[in-house]
Order: C-alpha cells, then sequence, then structure tokens
C-alpha cells in the first residue's frame, strides 16, 4: 500500500520523492519499520496543550484509517498547579492495523514537557519504551519541586529505555524567531513542534492539523502561521537530527471496518447526534434543560450548536432548573432531555419521581464521574447505577440503559429515545467519563438504518362515559405498553390536571384512595417490567464455565482480556449487558447455565448486588474505584483465576 503522507516541507515546496517498496519516501529519508499497533502518551502541565495535541494527532490517525481508542486524563481545576504532580495532564492515544478496543494498557512512547510528566508517568512504562522529554523545563529548581534529588536524565534512572532529550522549547523559539512573537508566545507552540515530531515518526497525515490551526486561529493570522510554522520545524526535526534514525509506520486498519463512511467521534459528541437523530426520527423537536457539569457539559456545548435541526438548549441557573424546564418542554410535546453527572442526579431526583407520576418521556443522561460529593469530576466511575435504579422517594421505577463503546453511545440514545417516547417514562442513560471523553472511529448510519420514532399525539376524546358521553382520560393506557396518552396542551377538549399527588386511574383525578395508589404503582412497575428488551447476547464459542458478565464502559477491557485468554487456550464467556431495567428476559436462564460468573465494575459491586438478589446467582464481583478504567492484563489475571479455581 502506498502511504498518502508527506512531510509538511514536501508540501510546500514540494521536494522530488520516489517509491521505496511499499513505502513512500524523500530521496535519502531513514529507515521506516511497521508496527501493528503504538500506544502513545503525550503528558505535561494542564496549560501545555497536552489534550489539544493529543486530539490532533487521533484526528490525523483516524483519517489515515487506523483503529483507535484514546483516554484523555487531566485535572480538574482550570489552570492546575504548574510543575507539581496534581496538575500533569495526559493524553493517551492506542492505534493500530487491526481492531482495538481499549487505549491500551500501557504506553510504548511517553512525551514528557517538565519533570513532574516524567514522575507522574514513569511507573506506567514498560521497559524498552521510548522517552522524548523537554530538557528545557529540567531545571534544578523544576526537578526539586517533583522530588528529582538528581536529574533523571543524567543518573542512569532511564537507562532502560530509550531516552530521547529533545530542547522543545529552545527548538519552538528558535523556528519562530521571524514572527513578531514574545518568548513566552513563541513557548506556547511547544505542544507543535512535539506534534510534528510525532507526526514524522508514526507518518501522520498533516494537511488537516494545518487546516485546523488556521481556522482555529482564522482571527490571528500570525499565531495560526507560528504554530504551522512550529508543527513543520518539528516534522523537519525528526527528519533530520541523528537522534532519530528510525520512523515508524502503522498500516491501515483496512479489514477491521465494515464498509462505510467513517469519522473519529467521542462519545459525549456521539450522545449528542444521537439525541438529534432521534429528534428527527420522533418528528419532535429537541429540548435539553441543563446545568454545566463535567464531564457532561460537552453534551450541552454540542447541542447548542443546532437550532437548525430544532434543538433548543437552555441553560439553567442550577440542576433543579434544568430538568424543570425539561419535564415542562415535555409536557408540551418535546423530546425532552436533561444531561448531568451524579452530584447532579441527586439534586434532580424529586423532579424526576414527578416524571414517573405524570408519565411523560424524558431522558436523563447520567455521565457518571468519581465520587461520592464532587470527588474526582474528570475521573470516571460507574458507581451511579443503584442510584438510577433506587434513588427516588417511593417506588419510582425507571428504565436504565448504558453504551459501551464512545461510539455506542449514539445507539445508546436513540434507544433512549425509544423507550422514553414509546412508554412515556423518564429513561437513564448511564455513560461515564471514560466513554464521554475516549474516541474511536464511528461508521456513519445512513438515514434508513435509523429506527421509526413517530408518536401519535391524542387529538381528541378516548373514552366514552356510560351516558354516552366521549371525554378525555388522560390515564387511559396502551394495552401493549400500558403507556397513557400523550396530549398536547392546548388542544381543545384535552384539558387534564397534571401533578405530583396520585392520580386516580383512567380519570387523572387526586386520589388518596388506598387501593387505586396500590394499583397505580404496580402499574407503573408493570410497565417498567414491560419494556421490550432483546434477548442478551452471550460469545461463548467453546462451551466454557466461567461466564464473565459486564455493563457500560468496561466493555473493552474486558472484551480484550478475553481474547487474550481464548488465544492463550482458556475458554471463557461473555456477555454485556445495555438494558439494566428491566434486564433482558434470558439473563436468568444465562446465568445459571454457568458453573462461574464473574462481574467487574468501576464500583463496589452494584450489579453484582443486583444479580444476586434476583437470580440467587453467587456472582464474584471484582472492583475498581481508582478513577481510572480497568487495564485488559489486570482482568486477564483476575479472569484466569476465577477460571483456575
Amino acid at each position: 500500500m502506498t502511504s498518502q503522507v508527506s512531510s509538511p516541507a514536501e508540501q510546500a515546496d514540494g521536494t522530488d520523492e520516489t517509491v521505496v517498496g511499499a513505502q513512500r519516501k524523500p530521496v535519502g529519508a531513514k529507515d521506516v519499520r511497521r508496527l501493528d499497533r503504538v500506544i502513545i502518551r503525550f503528558a505535561g502541565d494542564s496549560g501545555d496543550g497536552m489534550q489539544l495535541t493529543g486530539d490532533r494527532f487521533t484526528s490525523e490517525t483516524a483519517s489515515f484509517g487506523n483503529d483507535l481508542s484514546t483516554l484523555p486524563n487531566f485535572p480538574a481545576e482550570i489552570r492546575a498547579p504548574a510543575g507539581t504532580l496534581p496538575g500533569v495532564s495526559s493524553f493517551q492515544l492506542h492505534f493500530a492495523d487491526h481492531d482495538i478496543l481499549t487505549p491500551g494498557d500501557a504506553p510504548n512512547v511517553l512525551v514528557a514537557m517538565n519533570p513532574a510528566a516524567l514522575k507522574a508517568n514513569i511507573d506506567d512504562l514498560p521497559r524498552g519504551a521510548e522517552i522524548i522529554v523537554n530538557t528545557d523545563e529540567f531545571t534544578k529548581r523544576a526537578m526539586q519541586k517533583v522530588g528529582y534529588d538528581t536529574s533523571p536524565l543524567d543518573d542512569g534512572s532511564l537507562d532502560g529505555y530509550h531516552l530521547h532529550p529533545v530542547p522543545l522549547t529552545t527548538l519552538t523559539v528558535e523556528a519562530l524567531k521571524e514572527f513578531d512573537l514574545t518568548r513566552k508566545e513563541a513557548e506556547r507552540s511547544k505542544n507543535m513542534f512535539a506534534l510534528g515530531l510525532l507526526s514524522w515518526m508514526y507518518h501522520r497525515p498533516t494537511e488537516g492539523t494545518e487546516r485546523f490551526l488556521r481556522a482555529k486561529f482564522a482571527k490571528k493570522p500570525d499565531i495560526a502561521a507560528a504554530n504551522i510554522a512550529a508543527y513543520r520545524a518539528g516534522w523537519n526535526f525528526g527528519e533530520t537530527t541523528e537522534d532519530f534514525a528510525v520512523s515508524y509506520e502503522v498500516a491501515p486498519a483496512a479489514t477491521a471496518f465494515p464498509p462505510g463512511v467513517y469519522r473519529n467521534i467521542s462519545g459525549n459528541l456521539a450522545l449528542s447526534y444521537g439525541l438529534i437523530a432521534a429528534s428527527r426520527q420522533a418528528d419532535l423537536p429537541l429540548f435539553l434543560g441543563s446545568y454545566p457539569i463535567t464531564p457532561a457539559s460537552d453534551i450541552l456545548h454540542e447541542l447548542s450548536r443546532h437550532k437548525n435541526f430544532g434543538v433548543r438548549t437552555f441553560q439553567a441557573e442550577d440542576e433543579i432548573a434544568g430538568i424543570g424546564a425539561a419535564l415542562g418542554a415535555a409536557f408540551g410535546g418535546s423530546l425532552a432531555v436533561t444531561t448531568t453527572s451524579g452530584p447532579g442526579v441527586a439534586l434532580k431526583s424529586e423532579t424526576i419521581g414527578l416524571a414517573v407520576s405524570l408519565e411523560l418521556p424524558l431522558v436523563v443522561v447520567d455521565i457518571q464521574r468519581g465520587g461520592p460529593s464532587t470527588g474526582l469530576p474528570t475521573k470516571t466511575e460507574q458507581a451511579d447505577l443503584l442510584q438510577a435504579m433506587y434513588g427516588r422517594n417511593g417506588e419510582a421505577p425507571v428504565p436504565v440503559i448504558a453504551p459501551r463503546t464512545p461510539a455506542d453511545c449514539f445507539d445508546a440514545a436513540l434507544e433512549a429515545a425509544r423507550i422514553a417516547l414509546a412508554y412515556r417514562t423518564p429513561v437513564f442513560l448511564l455513560s461515564d467519563g471514560y466513554l464521554a471523553n475516549g474516541s474511536e472511529p464511528w461508521r456513519i448510519p445512513e438515514t434508513d438504518e435509523l429506527p421509526d420514532l413517530t408518536v401519535q399525539f391524542t387529538q381528541g376524546p378516548n373514552h366514552t362515559l356510560d351516558d354516552g358521553t366521549e371525554v378525555f382520560w388522560p390515564y387511559k393506557r396502551d394495552p401493549h405498553t400500558l403507556a397513557r396518552p400523550w396530549a398536547v396542551p392546548g388542544t381543545p377538549g384535552l384539558e387534564h390536571r397534571i401533578g405530583g399527588i396520585e392520580k386516580q386511574d383512567g380519570t387523572g383525578n387526586i386520589s388518596y384512595d388506598p387501593a387505586n395508589h396500590d394499583f397505580m404503582v404496580r402499574t407503573r412497575q408493570a410497565k417498567v417490567d414491560g419494556v421490550h428488551v432483546p434477548d442478551l447476547e452471550v460469545d461463548d464459542p467453546d462451551r466454557a464455565g466461567t461466564l464473565v458478565l459486564g455493563w457500560g464502559s468496561t466493555y473493552g477491557p474486558i472484551t480484550a482480556a478475553v481474547r487474550r485468554l481464548r488465544a492463550e487456550g482458556q475458554a471463557i464467556a461473555q456477555a454485556h449487558l445495555r438494558h439494566l431495567n428491566p434486564f433482558p428476559p434470558n439473563l436468568g436462564r444465562v446465568l445459571k447455565s454457568y458453573d462461574k460468573v464473574v462481574i467487574p465494575e468501576m464500583n463496589l459491586g452494584q450489579l453484582a448486588t443486583l444479580v444476586r438478589a434476583k437470580y440467587l446467582v453467587d456472582a464474584q464481583s471484582y472492583n475498581q474505584v481508582n478513577g481510572m478504567p480497568f487495564k485488559a492484563e489486570q482482568l486477564a489475571t483476575v479472569l484466569k483465576e476465577a477460571i483456575d479455581d
């Protein structure tokens, strides 16, 4: 395959090229080695632009056709203390010429912009990994700040790695000396120099990044030109320096994807697009009532850009106002959504209960993060499952679903909207910070692949009294779904009461009758229990005795661990839950057909608690709550022990 990559200098001046074997190279270029996969981690201060650098490298990798998975990791502070371990921001990217599922366990390459970035990440690197360090930042004061008594670049502590000392700041300033910039302004472009160097090392396309920089700094063309110059200087440094004798190529993942048009997408972006698609398929306006909260705010930001699709976004003064406005929009006939994280769910709980009582469609998106309280706002966790299931007063059941990958957030949003609209109920969609900020390739679906979510509003009376009078009963139910009719306010003859006090069956009048309350509670539960959920699919090619059951974002690490075990000749089965309330109808039969069931979760065993209680299965729980996703090797070890036990 002929690579479509050329250096920025070649793009600018058209230097002659020749084809050497399967690799397109400039005359006199260095050796090229082909790899099947690479894991790179960019790390530096939160002000060093590591997230932007990683995002641009990811975008070019996606356009090149590799499969990929990313893990952004950053402090909660807007500007964390510079040069300190808590202030380190990192971005890890795993890309390959085949199907992959996780951001990788251990980086092959670390780009460390300062001593803190090196110290915070060195323990994750395997021996033999490559380390690129910005030597300009390894001053005595900076090293002492993170506990280095001697320079790790000189004391032999890094002898087990391939160390590349590069004065990134000095080289960037030198490359930009022709621009009318202060030294401080020039130094800000060092992340682009690093990006150019890594782009050369791994033959990444460059045109997209240059277009991005021109667009990002369109109102400051001098800054755009400076960043592009730094980017090209980094590429050319890799091409000319003797320290980098080899570059690497990771071929496109030609066989990993079904045919189609793909783009790189994060979980929050995919979820936003899924909500827009759901509103179009339902032919309803989309209303988002939200209050900014990490890591859900990106959904509010994205949806606010799409007014042309009938999207209305309302940034409320607090969480309660956000969901209150959304529920009002649901009453008014919109596809209503509210987005939040765990602390916001607690504040919204009373209005969610009101939505259960009113039986109106409402999608509650919870992008889970580390808790309790403020907890770890920028770290991941999946510890809100029991809150979503039971975190309201009274018997207030709601369906709960969870996406398993960033791209799957699109389909999960459609599914949440389907259930909410068809069954007239609030629905919880449980994503998390790992999915929200991570990204992967996503096949853009054709419109005819999307489900029909069309809703029929009630247009007239739906009940005949004994005396023959035709009236509207707001709680007369569909016999198949138990959903009550949805009447748009202002429709003549369909006036009815709403409120949180218990309703009389059928009429919707206020009722304190004990028997009626018992009936309504059981009916609302039956409605949720009756939500159509497909059977659980089980991946078990070898008739294993052990099943690993997961939900949400544990899908990638679990699947990667299962693949490792099967490659070693171990028999193990895997199943992954999207629907957590109600569970798939065959889940009980599946669980009881295995000798052992292992449930890995990023909490202290919430799904395992539900499974044990409902199915009386002695499921083994394996838990982690350190703010980071599972590592595949870690899970493979645990699962092998379960098999051998």
